[in-house]
């Protein structure tokens, strides 16, 4: 068996002898700091508890839509991937299923991260493609059931310093305090304030969540005053349990300030159920904007990601439910859609707005314009879709020349699949290592400024924009 490329330690830097020689000094500089995550999809109740992970196919491929939507795009329905549906397989045929389909992940971002972790977590020594498929499902599930290989150890293991998880309004955020009191660990695991379907008056239980947001923190009130009110109290509530900031998933990046009159009647004609689709929208632009306005007042950082077509394909929904794979890109527009809110807030004292974005035209024509004029304007990582190596230099090439690199978030993993956490990070590493060697090679930078660059591209700007 051949050892697997993800082994090589040049991987991902450039291909010409002198740059390369240059990005691995770079990425020697950077390779042993500390994991900071200021966005992702973790459940701290699994660090909490120190929960084992399930077998290889529920860890690695069931929940993972980067590698299912790949496999069922060459024909292999969901149903022979994950449960759901007429049938649930077995985890082994899952596994045998996803072997098969490994040559389809040639080139891609997936194909890179796995390959990592089947090298530097789990320790396989070869390919997954020069192994049988019981082989290396067993080899990982033999690695599963070791102690060391619980989420508290790896969480050490990775040199994760800060990890950030995606949380309801209303929980109560009691995984994060018993970590945080918790004196054997010593992470810092903060919660995130994600108020979508509290916002979005077209969410199916947006009624019913807006009843339990009123009914536990809206202060005896009723109506759009409590709305307001229990937004307001629960975001409190996240400051006083650690968070940093507040996230939105939003269609497009659209804001409106409303006088309150306006605002109260949209309010009230969704309640009735008698919005229309424009009242809708409206509404939701102008909770965006109250989002900033909030964020001004409580400090938690505001981040955007738009541009989703959710669940694109209405039967695989129906069977298998969100976050299944036919979640699509299309475009946006953010220098108008934003506007409003960067009128009133743009400049505010110690507001930050991270915008996100799958739209990668917008990188230098809007993004990189917007956060080269506005102080509380920062530039989200390349996210989904984008979140790959080339993409990720192309990140870089269009905003750099417009913001230089003191206006950007540093990486943003937006991951579910805990393990893939330092494959992430490291292949973020190593192509900001790839990019600034090129502008060394070039004369452009300084060889000496660029090894405080990656610094803090890598360490810095994610604790001085999410305010770590």
């Amino acid at each position: 068996m051949s050892q697997s490329i993800a082994a090589n330690p040049d991987r991902l830097l450039p291909a010409d002898p002198g740059t390369r020689s240059i990005a691995r000094d770079l990425l020697q500089r950077v390779q042993d700091l500390p994991i900071i995550s200021p966005h992702g999809h973790v459940d701290a109740a699994v660090i909490e508890h120190n929960t084992p992970f399930p077998d290889p196919a529920a860890l690695l491929v069931s929940p993972d839509h980067y590698v299912t939507r790949l496999i069922h795009a060459s024909g292999v329905t969901l149903d022979k991937l994950r449960a759901g549906g007429a049938t649930t397989p077995e985890s082994r045929d899952i596994w045998r299923t996803f072997v098969e389909a490994w040559p389809l992940f040639e080139g891609t971002a997936s194909g890179y991260w796995l390959r990592n972790q089947f090298d530097a977590v789990f320790k396989l020594g070869a390919d997954l493609g020069d192994m049988s498929a019981d082989a290396s499902y067993d080899a990982i599930a033999a690695k599963l059931v070791e102690p060391g290989f619980r989420p508290r150890q790896l969480f050490k293991d990775f040199n994760i310093e800060v990890l950030a998880t995606t949380d309801d309004p209303l929980d109560n955020l009691a995984s994060h305090k018993a970590i945080a009191e918790d004196p054997t660990f010593d992470g810092r695991v903060l919660p995130t304030f994600r108020p979508d379907q509290y916002l979005n008056i077209a969410h199916p239980t947006w009624s019913a969540n807006v009843d339990r947001l009123i009914d536990a923190a809206g202060d005896g009130a009723s109506g759009y005053t409590a709305y307001i009110t229990a937004l307001e109290n629960r975001r409190r509530y996240f400051v006083e349990h650690g968070a940093v900031s507040a996230d939105h998933g939003v269609a497009h990046p659209a804001t409106l300030k409303l006088d309150r009159a306006e605002a109260e009647r949209l309010f009230e004609l969704a309640r009735a159920g008698k919005a229309t689709a424009e009242d809708r929208d409206t509404f939701e632009a102008h909770m965006m904007y109250e989002m900033g306005r909030m964020s001004v007042e409580d400090g938690l950082v505001m981040t955007i990601h738009p541009g989703s077509f959710r669940n694109h394909h209405t039967p695989t929904f129906e069977g298998f439910g969100a976050d299944t794979g036919h979640d699509i890109p299309f475009a946006v527009n953010y220098t108008e859609g934003i506007r409003a809110l960067l009128q009133d807030f743009g400049t505010a004292k110690d507001f930050h707005l991270v915008l996100f974005t799958m739209d990668e035209t917008v990188f230098s024509r809007e993004l990189a314009p917007l956060a080269g004029f506005y102080p509380s304007v920062y530039l989200g990582a390349p996210w989904w879709f984008l979140d790959a190596p080339d993409a990720m230099l192309r990140f870089r090439s269009a905003v750099t020349e417009t913001t230089g690199f003191s206006r950007s978030s540093g990486f943003i993993d937006d991951t579910r699949a805990f393990c893939s956490i330092p494959a992430r990070h490291d292949a973020s590493r190593r192509i900001e290592a790839s990019f600034l060697a090129r502008l060394v090679a070039e004369h452009r930078v300084s060889e000496e400024r660029a090894h405080e660059l990656i610094v803090d591209i890598v360490d810095s700007s994610p604790r001085r924009v999410f305010k770590l």
